[in-house]
Protein backbone atom coordinates (compact mmCIF):
# COMPACT_ATOMS: atom_id res chain seq x y z
CA UNK A 1 0.00 0.00 0.00
CA UNK A 2 3.18 2.39 0.10
CA UNK A 3 5.78 3.77 -1.57
CA UNK A 4 9.10 3.79 -0.56
CA UNK A 5 10.66 7.36 0.01
CA UNK A 6 14.12 6.96 -1.90
CA UNK A 7 14.74 10.03 -3.72
CA UNK A 8 16.87 9.28 -6.76
CA UNK A 9 16.40 10.63 -10.29
CA UNK A 10 16.61 7.63 -12.10
CA UNK A 11 13.52 6.02 -13.80
CA UNK A 12 13.19 2.43 -12.73
CA UNK A 13 10.99 0.13 -14.80
CA UNK A 14 7.67 -0.84 -13.87
CA UNK A 15 7.42 -3.68 -12.03
CA UNK A 16 4.60 -5.57 -10.68
CA UNK A 17 5.31 -7.79 -7.15
CA UNK A 18 2.31 -9.82 -6.52
CA UNK A 19 1.85 -10.50 -2.82
CA UNK A 20 -0.15 -12.91 -0.69
CA UNK A 21 -2.45 -14.93 -3.64
CA UNK A 22 0.18 -15.46 -6.27
CA UNK A 23 -2.04 -14.75 -8.49
CA UNK A 24 -1.56 -11.08 -10.37
CA UNK A 25 -2.93 -9.28 -12.71
CA UNK A 26 -1.88 -5.90 -13.80
CA UNK A 27 -3.09 -3.42 -11.34
CA UNK A 28 -4.33 0.32 -12.79
CA UNK A 29 -3.33 3.24 -10.62
CA UNK A 30 -6.32 5.10 -10.35
CA UNK A 31 -4.86 8.72 -10.17
CA UNK A 32 -2.56 9.38 -12.92
CA UNK A 33 0.29 11.09 -12.82
CA UNK A 34 0.90 10.27 -8.99
CA UNK A 35 2.64 7.48 -9.67
CA UNK A 36 6.21 9.15 -7.95
CA UNK A 37 6.28 6.60 -5.51
CA UNK A 38 5.46 2.76 -4.99
CA UNK A 39 2.13 2.18 -3.99
CA UNK A 40 -0.01 -1.16 -3.64
CA UNK A 41 -3.21 -1.62 -5.61
CA UNK A 42 -5.83 -4.05 -4.06
CA UNK A 43 -7.94 -6.42 -6.37
CA UNK A 44 -10.65 -8.49 -5.86
CA UNK A 45 -10.80 -11.60 -2.93
CA UNK A 46 -10.25 -15.38 -3.51
CA UNK A 47 -12.56 -17.86 -2.46
CA UNK A 48 -10.21 -18.06 0.81
CA UNK A 49 -10.61 -14.79 1.60
CA UNK A 50 -7.24 -14.08 0.18
CA UNK A 51 -6.54 -10.43 -0.62
CA UNK A 52 -5.28 -9.89 -3.69
CA UNK A 53 -2.32 -7.46 -2.72
CA UNK A 54 -0.27 -5.68 -5.18
CA UNK A 55 2.57 -3.34 -5.55
CA UNK A 56 3.28 -1.19 -8.77
CA UNK A 57 6.62 0.45 -8.98
CA UNK A 58 6.52 2.36 -12.00
CA UNK A 59 9.24 5.20 -11.34
CA UNK A 60 11.17 6.58 -8.42
CA UNK A 61 11.23 10.38 -8.05
CA UNK A 62 13.46 13.97 -8.74
CA UNK A 63 15.23 14.62 -4.99
CA UNK A 64 13.83 16.79 -3.00
CA UNK A 65 13.09 20.18 -4.79
CA UNK A 66 12.76 22.63 -1.88
CA UNK A 67 14.86 24.46 -0.18
CA UNK A 68 14.37 25.27 3.30
CA UNK A 69 14.59 29.44 3.77
CA UNK A 70 14.28 31.80 6.82
CA UNK A 71 11.30 32.78 5.85
CA UNK A 72 9.75 28.79 6.09
CA UNK A 73 11.64 28.43 9.90
CA UNK A 74 10.34 31.52 10.88
CA UNK A 75 6.42 30.82 9.46
CA UNK A 76 7.06 27.31 11.13
CA UNK A 77 7.85 29.15 14.74
CA UNK A 78 5.33 31.36 14.59
CA UNK A 79 2.99 28.75 14.57
CA UNK A 80 4.51 26.31 17.35
CA UNK A 81 6.92 24.03 15.54
CA UNK A 82 10.76 24.25 16.91
CA UNK A 83 13.03 22.01 15.32
CA UNK A 84 14.38 19.52 17.96
CA UNK A 85 18.40 21.16 18.43
CA UNK A 86 20.20 18.09 17.83
CA UNK A 87 20.53 15.75 15.40
CA UNK A 88 21.05 11.53 15.28
CA UNK A 89 23.27 10.11 12.84
CA UNK A 90 20.43 8.39 10.56
CA UNK A 91 21.58 6.25 7.48
CA UNK A 92 18.02 6.33 5.43
CA UNK A 93 15.55 8.89 8.14
CA UNK A 94 13.18 8.64 10.85
CA UNK A 95 9.99 7.00 10.48
CA UNK A 96 8.05 4.60 13.04
CA UNK A 97 8.22 6.18 16.22
CA UNK A 98 7.02 5.08 19.91
CA UNK A 99 7.12 6.79 23.51
CA UNK A 100 8.87 4.23 25.97
CA UNK A 101 7.59 3.70 29.50
CA UNK A 102 10.71 5.83 31.04
CA UNK A 103 9.65 9.04 28.94
CA UNK A 104 12.51 8.04 26.00
CA UNK A 105 10.83 8.13 22.47
CA UNK A 106 12.21 5.25 20.39
CA UNK A 107 12.71 6.16 16.37
CA UNK A 108 13.56 3.76 13.66
CA UNK A 109 15.87 5.00 11.10
CA UNK A 110 13.68 3.56 8.46
CA UNK A 111 14.46 -0.05 6.50
CA UNK A 112 17.53 0.01 8.42
CA UNK A 113 18.05 -2.23 11.51
CA UNK A 114 18.97 0.95 13.05
CA UNK A 115 16.76 2.22 16.19
CA UNK A 116 17.64 5.86 18.20
CA UNK A 117 16.72 6.98 20.94
CA UNK A 118 15.68 10.62 22.16
CA UNK A 119 15.90 11.50 25.88
CA UNK A 120 14.47 14.83 27.52
CA UNK A 121 17.47 17.26 29.22
CA UNK A 122 17.08 17.47 33.07
CA UNK A 123 14.46 19.76 32.69
CA UNK A 124 12.17 17.93 30.94
CA UNK A 125 12.59 19.09 27.42
CA UNK A 126 12.51 17.11 24.21
CA UNK A 127 13.27 19.48 22.32
CA UNK A 128 16.75 20.07 23.97
CA UNK A 129 17.17 16.63 24.36
CA UNK A 130 19.72 13.90 23.35
CA UNK A 131 19.64 11.31 20.83
CA UNK A 132 21.92 7.95 21.37
CA UNK A 133 21.76 4.37 19.14
CA UNK A 134 20.58 2.19 20.83
CA UNK A 135 20.44 -2.26 20.12
CA UNK A 136 19.90 -3.10 16.51
CA UNK A 137 17.49 -5.70 14.94
CA UNK A 138 18.45 -8.60 13.59
CA UNK A 139 20.56 -8.58 11.32
CA UNK A 140 18.13 -9.78 8.49
CA UNK A 141 15.39 -7.54 9.52
CA UNK A 142 15.21 -3.69 7.77
CA UNK A 143 11.36 -3.17 7.80
CA UNK A 144 9.36 -0.02 6.95
CA UNK A 145 5.32 -0.14 7.93
CA UNK A 146 5.09 -2.69 9.97
CA UNK A 147 2.75 -3.00 13.24
CA UNK A 148 4.67 -1.84 16.76
CA UNK A 149 3.85 -1.71 20.01
CA UNK A 150 4.59 -0.62 23.82
CA UNK A 151 3.46 -3.77 25.50
CA UNK A 152 2.03 -3.44 29.36
CA UNK A 153 5.54 -5.03 30.61
CA UNK A 154 7.53 -1.86 29.16
CA UNK A 155 8.93 -3.81 26.27
CA UNK A 156 8.56 -2.53 22.28
CA UNK A 157 7.53 -4.77 19.78
CA UNK A 158 7.68 -4.76 16.07
CA UNK A 159 5.81 -7.40 12.97
CA UNK A 160 5.76 -7.51 9.29
CA UNK A 161 6.89 -4.89 7.06
CA UNK A 162 5.65 -4.06 3.28
CA UNK A 163 9.10 -3.72 2.74
CA UNK A 164 12.33 -5.05 4.01
CA UNK A 165 15.57 -3.13 4.05
CA UNK A 166 13.43 -1.18 1.31
CA UNK A 167 12.90 -4.34 -0.92
CA UNK A 168 8.67 -5.16 -1.62
CA UNK A 169 8.47 -8.36 1.00
CA UNK A 170 5.48 -8.38 3.02
CA UNK A 171 7.95 -9.83 5.19
CA UNK A 172 6.17 -12.09 8.35
CA UNK A 173 9.75 -11.36 10.63
CA UNK A 174 8.85 -9.47 13.78
CA UNK A 175 11.54 -8.67 17.10
CA UNK A 176 10.74 -7.61 20.66
CA UNK A 177 12.76 -5.01 22.55
CA UNK A 178 13.71 -5.46 26.10
CA UNK A 179 14.54 -1.81 27.48
CA UNK A 180 16.29 -3.88 30.92
CA UNK A 181 19.05 -5.46 28.23
CA UNK A 182 19.17 -2.71 25.24
CA UNK A 183 18.64 -6.01 22.57
CA UNK A 184 16.36 -7.32 20.10
CA UNK A 185 15.07 -10.48 19.99
CA UNK A 186 13.03 -11.97 16.70
CA UNK A 187 9.78 -13.27 17.12
CA UNK A 188 8.12 -15.98 14.81
CA UNK A 189 5.10 -14.80 13.13
CA UNK A 190 1.88 -16.51 13.38
CA UNK A 191 1.55 -20.41 12.19
CA UNK A 192 1.04 -20.30 8.99
CA UNK A 193 0.86 -17.13 8.04
CA UNK A 194 3.36 -16.35 4.86
CA UNK A 195 3.00 -12.53 5.66
CA UNK A 196 2.52 -9.68 8.31
CA UNK A 197 3.22 -7.29 5.94
CA UNK A 198 2.03 -3.86 6.60
CA UNK A 199 0.17 -5.08 9.35
CA UNK A 200 -1.97 -3.12 11.98
CA UNK A 201 -1.99 -3.74 15.80
CA UNK A 202 -3.56 -2.94 18.74
CA UNK A 203 -3.01 -3.89 22.82
CA UNK A 204 -6.29 -4.96 23.95
CA UNK A 205 -7.95 -3.38 27.22
CA UNK A 206 -6.66 -6.67 29.11
CA UNK A 207 -3.04 -6.20 28.05
CA UNK A 208 -2.64 -8.88 24.61
CA UNK A 209 -1.23 -7.65 21.80
CA UNK A 210 -3.32 -8.39 18.55
CA UNK A 211 -1.72 -7.67 15.08
CA UNK A 212 -3.92 -8.47 11.87
CA UNK A 213 -2.87 -9.95 8.56
CA UNK A 214 -2.02 -7.41 5.71
CA UNK A 215 -3.57 -9.44 2.84
CA UNK A 216 -6.19 -11.60 4.91
CA UNK A 217 -8.84 -11.50 7.51
CA UNK A 218 -7.07 -13.26 9.98
CA UNK A 219 -6.24 -11.72 13.14
CA UNK A 220 -3.29 -12.88 15.80
CA UNK A 221 -3.35 -12.31 19.72
CA UNK A 222 0.70 -12.88 21.43
CA UNK A 223 0.96 -15.10 24.36
CA UNK A 224 3.91 -13.02 25.60
CA UNK A 225 4.71 -15.22 28.18
CA UNK A 226 4.95 -18.01 25.81
CA UNK A 227 5.87 -16.22 23.00
CA UNK A 228 2.89 -17.98 21.38
CA UNK A 229 0.02 -16.82 19.18
CA UNK A 230 -3.54 -17.90 18.93
CA UNK A 231 -5.25 -16.77 15.90
CA UNK A 232 -8.55 -14.86 16.95
CA UNK A 233 -11.61 -13.34 15.22
CA UNK A 234 -14.66 -14.80 13.21
CA UNK A 235 -17.15 -12.81 10.93
CA UNK A 236 -14.71 -10.46 9.43
CA UNK A 237 -16.53 -8.56 6.54
CA UNK A 238 -13.14 -8.01 4.36
CA UNK A 239 -9.88 -8.65 4.55
CA UNK A 240 -7.54 -6.28 7.02
CA UNK A 241 -5.45 -4.69 4.03
CA UNK A 242 -5.06 -0.88 4.77
CA UNK A 243 -7.72 -0.62 7.79
CA UNK A 244 -7.20 1.33 10.82
CA UNK A 245 -7.99 -0.52 14.46
CA UNK A 246 -9.38 1.91 17.15
CA UNK A 247 -10.09 0.84 20.76
CA UNK A 248 -13.01 1.61 22.17
CA UNK A 249 -14.05 2.70 25.69
CA UNK A 250 -15.84 -0.79 25.87
CA UNK A 251 -12.77 -2.66 25.26
CA UNK A 252 -13.98 -3.55 21.41
CA UNK A 253 -12.05 -2.37 18.08
CA UNK A 254 -13.01 -0.36 15.44
CA UNK A 255 -12.42 -0.23 11.81
CA UNK A 256 -13.83 1.72 8.64
CA UNK A 257 -13.23 -1.12 5.97
CA UNK A 258 -11.60 0.00 3.34
CA UNK A 259 -11.76 -2.88 0.84
CA UNK A 260 -15.52 -3.64 2.11
CA UNK A 261 -16.39 0.05 2.24
CA UNK A 262 -18.97 1.51 3.05
CA UNK A 263 -19.06 -0.97 5.68
CA UNK A 264 -17.64 -0.72 9.17
CA UNK A 265 -17.64 -3.02 11.73
CA UNK A 266 -16.05 -3.67 15.15
CA UNK A 267 -13.93 -6.76 17.07
CA UNK A 268 -15.50 -8.10 20.40
CA UNK A 269 -12.70 -9.39 22.20
CA UNK A 270 -14.68 -11.49 24.58
CA UNK A 271 -16.81 -13.51 21.90
CA UNK A 272 -14.11 -13.06 19.10
CA UNK A 273 -15.82 -12.02 16.37
CA UNK A 274 -16.35 -9.19 14.26
CA UNK A 275 -20.01 -7.36 14.28
CA UNK A 276 -21.20 -4.76 11.90
CA UNK A 277 -20.94 -0.95 12.80
CA UNK A 278 -22.83 0.42 10.68
CA UNK A 279 -22.56 1.96 7.00
CA UNK A 280 -20.50 4.93 6.00
CA UNK A 281 -22.16 8.05 5.23
CA UNK A 282 -19.42 8.70 2.30
CA UNK A 283 -17.06 7.40 0.59
CA UNK A 284 -13.49 7.68 2.68
CA UNK A 285 -11.34 5.96 0.43
CA UNK A 286 -9.05 6.72 -2.90
CA UNK A 287 -6.29 4.40 -3.73
CA UNK A 288 -7.52 1.69 -1.65
CA UNK A 289 -6.59 3.79 0.94
CA UNK A 290 -7.93 5.60 3.64
CA UNK A 291 -7.09 8.42 7.07
CA UNK A 292 -6.63 7.92 10.37
CA UNK A 293 -9.36 7.21 12.66
CA UNK A 294 -8.78 9.76 15.66
CA UNK A 295 -10.63 8.62 19.15
CA UNK A 296 -11.57 12.23 21.02
CA UNK A 297 -12.37 12.23 24.28
CA UNK A 298 -15.86 13.41 23.66
CA UNK A 299 -16.66 9.99 22.88
CA UNK A 300 -16.63 10.01 19.07
CA UNK A 301 -14.27 8.77 16.50
CA UNK A 302 -13.16 10.95 13.34
CA UNK A 303 -11.89 9.21 10.71
CA UNK A 304 -10.15 11.63 8.27
CA UNK A 305 -10.94 10.29 4.15
CA UNK A 306 -8.01 9.56 1.14
CA UNK A 307 -10.87 10.71 -1.08
CA UNK A 308 -10.94 14.21 0.84
CA UNK A 309 -14.27 13.55 2.87
CA UNK A 310 -14.70 12.35 6.37
CA UNK A 311 -16.63 11.01 9.11
CA UNK A 312 -17.97 10.83 12.47
CA UNK A 313 -18.68 7.91 14.62
CA UNK A 314 -20.39 8.22 18.12
CA UNK A 315 -19.82 5.75 20.20
CA UNK A 316 -22.71 6.19 22.54
CA UNK A 317 -25.23 5.92 19.58
CA UNK A 318 -23.63 4.35 17.40
CA UNK A 319 -23.88 6.44 14.81
CA UNK A 320 -21.94 7.98 11.47
CA UNK A 321 -22.38 11.34 10.41
CA UNK A 322 -20.76 12.95 7.75
CA UNK A 323 -17.65 15.27 8.70
CA UNK A 324 -15.97 18.56 7.54
CA UNK A 325 -14.46 18.10 3.92
CA UNK A 326 -11.04 19.05 3.27
CA UNK A 327 -10.33 21.83 0.45
CA UNK A 328 -10.90 19.93 -2.89
CA UNK A 329 -7.86 18.12 -4.09
CA UNK A 330 -6.19 17.42 -0.88
CA UNK A 331 -6.63 14.52 1.05
CA UNK A 332 -5.47 11.87 4.16
CA UNK A 333 -4.26 8.78 1.78
CA UNK A 334 -2.68 7.36 4.45
CA UNK A 335 -1.89 9.68 7.00
CA UNK A 336 -1.09 10.39 10.93
CA UNK A 337 -2.89 12.06 13.41
CA UNK A 338 -2.40 12.72 16.83
CA UNK A 339 -4.86 14.16 19.75
CA UNK A 340 -3.65 17.14 21.53
CA UNK A 341 -4.19 16.85 25.48
CA UNK A 342 -7.68 19.30 24.66
CA UNK A 343 -9.02 17.12 22.73
CA UNK A 344 -8.36 18.54 19.48
CA UNK A 345 -6.79 16.39 16.23
CA UNK A 346 -4.15 17.15 14.19
CA UNK A 347 -3.86 15.15 10.84
CA UNK A 348 -1.66 16.09 7.68
CA UNK A 349 -3.24 16.15 3.71
CA UNK A 350 -1.10 16.07 0.42
CA UNK A 351 -2.30 16.49 -3.47
CA UNK A 352 -3.85 13.36 -4.91
CA UNK A 353 -2.33 10.42 -3.73
CA UNK A 354 1.57 10.35 -2.61
CA UNK A 355 1.70 13.99 -4.07
CA UNK A 356 3.81 16.78 -2.04
CA UNK A 357 3.35 19.42 -0.92
CA UNK A 358 2.13 18.37 2.82
CA UNK A 359 -0.10 20.42 4.69
CA UNK A 360 -1.21 20.41 8.38
CA UNK A 361 -4.85 20.98 9.65
CA UNK A 362 -6.23 20.85 13.32
CA UNK A 363 -9.99 19.83 13.61
CA UNK A 364 -11.71 20.96 16.87
CA UNK A 365 -15.06 18.79 16.61
CA UNK A 366 -16.50 21.03 14.15
CA UNK A 367 -14.23 22.51 11.56
CA UNK A 368 -10.56 21.88 10.07
CA UNK A 369 -8.36 24.46 10.31
CA UNK A 370 -4.86 24.87 8.20
CA UNK A 371 -2.10 25.73 10.19
CA UNK A 372 1.25 27.09 9.01
CA UNK A 373 3.45 23.03 8.85
CA UNK A 374 6.97 22.35 9.34
CA UNK A 375 9.18 24.10 6.54
CA UNK A 376 9.95 20.46 5.20
CA UNK A 377 6.19 19.72 4.39
CA UNK A 378 6.45 21.23 0.72
CA UNK A 379 8.77 18.34 0.06
CA UNK A 380 6.51 15.84 1.79
CA UNK A 381 3.57 14.02 1.35
CA UNK A 382 1.30 12.94 3.97
CA UNK A 383 2.03 9.56 4.07
CA UNK A 384 5.54 10.28 5.07
CA UNK A 385 4.48 12.37 8.74
CA UNK A 386 4.69 10.22 11.89
CA UNK A 387 2.94 12.38 15.02
CA UNK A 388 3.92 11.22 18.47
CA UNK A 389 1.78 13.02 21.69
CA UNK A 390 5.09 13.29 24.01
CA UNK A 391 4.54 13.68 27.88
CA UNK A 392 5.05 17.21 28.00
CA UNK A 393 1.64 17.86 25.84
CA UNK A 394 3.96 18.68 22.43
CA UNK A 395 3.69 16.45 19.25
CA UNK A 396 6.59 15.20 17.77
CA UNK A 397 6.99 15.00 13.95
CA UNK A 398 8.89 12.71 11.93
CA UNK A 399 9.25 13.11 8.00
CA UNK A 400 12.35 10.39 7.16
CA UNK A 401 14.45 13.97 7.15
CA UNK A 402 16.99 14.55 9.78
CA UNK A 403 14.32 17.62 10.61
CA UNK A 404 12.45 16.26 13.73
CA UNK A 405 10.14 18.93 14.95
CA UNK A 406 7.97 19.70 18.02
CA UNK A 407 4.78 21.38 18.06
CA UNK A 408 3.62 22.98 20.90
CA UNK A 409 -0.42 23.51 21.06
CA UNK A 410 -3.65 22.30 22.31
CA UNK A 411 -1.76 21.51 25.49
CA UNK A 412 -4.83 22.43 28.02
CA UNK A 413 -6.25 19.09 29.13
CA UNK A 414 -9.54 18.20 27.76
CA UNK A 415 -11.97 19.11 31.52
CA UNK A 416 -12.24 15.40 33.26
CA UNK A 417 -9.81 12.97 31.68
CA UNK A 418 -6.41 13.79 33.88
CA UNK A 419 -5.23 11.29 36.26
CA UNK A 420 -5.60 10.85 39.68
CA UNK A 421 -2.81 9.46 42.49
CA UNK A 422 -4.64 8.18 45.22
CA UNK A 423 -1.58 5.60 46.72
CA UNK A 424 2.01 6.13 46.59
CA UNK A 425 4.79 5.36 48.98
CA UNK A 426 5.40 8.58 50.65
CA UNK A 427 9.63 7.75 50.89
CA UNK A 428 11.49 6.33 47.65
CA UNK A 429 14.58 4.96 47.63
CA UNK A 430 17.18 5.35 43.96
CA UNK A 431 17.33 1.91 42.28
CA UNK A 432 13.98 0.28 43.80
CA UNK A 433 10.57 -0.46 42.05
CA UNK A 434 6.89 0.79 43.49
CA UNK A 435 3.49 0.40 42.94
CA UNK A 436 1.72 3.42 42.35
CA UNK A 437 -2.43 3.20 41.62
CA UNK A 438 -4.90 5.91 40.57
CA UNK A 439 -7.34 6.40 38.07
CA UNK A 440 -7.95 7.30 34.53
CA UNK A 441 -4.14 6.43 34.33
CA UNK A 442 -4.45 5.07 30.69
CA UNK A 443 -6.38 8.05 29.36
CA UNK A 444 -9.57 8.29 27.05
CA UNK A 445 -7.80 7.71 23.75
CA UNK A 446 -5.00 5.79 22.09
CA UNK A 447 -3.72 9.34 21.44
CA UNK A 448 -1.81 8.70 17.85
CA UNK A 449 -3.44 6.94 14.16
CA UNK A 450 -2.40 5.86 11.64
CA UNK A 451 -3.99 3.08 10.19
CA UNK A 452 -2.33 -0.45 8.86
CA UNK A 453 1.59 1.44 8.41
CA UNK A 454 2.41 2.40 12.13
CA UNK A 455 0.65 1.84 15.29
CA UNK A 456 2.15 3.88 18.11
CA UNK A 457 -0.58 4.62 20.92
CA UNK A 458 0.61 5.97 24.10
CA UNK A 459 -2.62 4.85 26.54
CA UNK A 460 -0.30 3.84 29.31
CA UNK A 461 0.42 5.57 32.48
CA UNK A 462 4.64 7.28 32.79
CA UNK A 463 5.50 8.67 36.45
CA UNK A 464 7.53 11.61 36.61
CA UNK A 465 9.73 13.10 39.55
CA UNK A 466 10.31 16.76 39.88
CA UNK A 467 13.26 17.56 42.43
CA UNK A 468 11.95 20.58 44.70
CA UNK A 469 15.60 21.81 44.66
CA UNK A 470 16.77 22.14 41.10
CA UNK A 471 13.41 21.86 39.29
CA UNK A 472 15.26 18.36 37.33
CA UNK A 473 13.47 16.30 35.73
CA UNK A 474 12.99 12.59 36.31
CA UNK A 475 10.79 9.90 34.75
CA UNK A 476 10.83 6.55 36.09
CA UNK A 477 10.06 3.43 34.34
CA UNK A 478 6.65 1.52 34.45
CA UNK A 479 5.53 -1.86 33.59
CA UNK A 480 2.91 -4.31 34.67
CA UNK A 481 0.07 -1.68 34.15
CA UNK A 482 -3.32 -3.63 35.79
CA UNK A 483 -5.18 -1.93 32.81
CA UNK A 484 -5.00 -0.75 29.44
CA UNK A 485 -8.72 0.18 28.75
CA UNK A 486 -9.17 3.57 27.25
CA UNK A 487 -11.72 6.43 29.41
CA UNK A 488 -12.20 3.61 32.52
CA UNK A 489 -12.69 5.24 36.00
CA UNK A 490 -12.26 2.10 37.92
CA UNK A 491 -8.53 2.12 39.85
CA UNK A 492 -5.25 1.20 38.31
CA UNK A 493 -1.76 0.49 38.87
CA UNK A 494 1.23 -0.05 37.47
CA UNK A 495 4.74 -0.74 38.91
CA UNK A 496 7.68 1.81 38.76
CA UNK A 497 11.51 2.02 39.01
CA UNK A 498 13.26 4.83 40.70
CA UNK A 499 16.16 5.54 38.87
CA UNK A 500 19.48 4.75 40.82
CA UNK A 501 20.87 8.39 39.32
CA UNK A 502 17.68 10.47 40.73
CA UNK A 503 18.47 13.37 43.23
CA UNK A 504 17.37 13.29 46.59
CA UNK A 505 15.26 15.29 48.65
CA UNK A 506 11.89 16.84 48.83
CA UNK A 507 10.54 15.92 45.32
CA UNK A 508 6.69 15.71 43.79
CA UNK A 509 5.27 13.14 41.74
CA UNK A 510 3.47 12.88 38.62
CA UNK A 511 1.37 10.34 36.80
CA UNK A 512 1.24 11.57 32.87
CA UNK A 513 -0.64 9.66 29.89
CA UNK A 514 -1.25 11.16 26.43
CA UNK A 515 0.50 14.49 27.59
CA UNK A 516 -1.99 15.05 30.60
CA UNK A 517 -0.12 15.56 33.85
CA UNK A 518 -1.58 14.66 37.47
CA UNK A 519 -2.17 16.92 40.30
CA UNK A 520 1.24 16.36 42.18
CA UNK A 521 2.07 14.52 45.28
CA UNK A 522 5.07 15.16 47.60
CA UNK A 523 7.07 12.54 48.37
CA UNK A 524 10.97 12.20 49.41
CA UNK A 525 13.82 10.50 47.76
CA UNK A 526 16.33 9.28 49.89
Amino acid sequence: MQRLGFFLSALIPAVLIAGCSGNAGAPTPNTPGTSAVPFDRSSGMTAGSQLLHFRHTPAYPPPRRHRITSADRARALAAGWTPITNKAPWTNGPFSSLLMTDGTVMVHDYCTSNWYSLAPDKKGSYINGTWTKMGSLPSDYGPLYYASAVLPDGKLIINGGEYNFCHGDETNLGAIYDPATNAWTAVAAPSGWGQIGDAQSVVLSNGTYMIGNCCTSNQAQLNESSMTWTQVGTGKHDPNSEEGWTLLRNGDVLTADVIGEPNSEYFNPTSSTWQTAGTLPVNLTQCTEIGPQSMRPNNTIWVAGASGLSAIYNTRTKAWTQGPSFPAGIDTADSPSSVFPDGQVMTVASPGCYNAPATAYIFNGKKLKNIAAPPNFPNDSSYMIQLLVLPTGQTMETDWSSDVEIYTGGTRPYPGIAPTISSVPSTLAPGTTYTISGKRFNGYTQANFYGDDATHATNYPLVRVVNSATGDVFYCKTHNHSYMGIGSNKTVSTMFDVPSGIETGASTIYVVVNGIVSAGVSVTIS
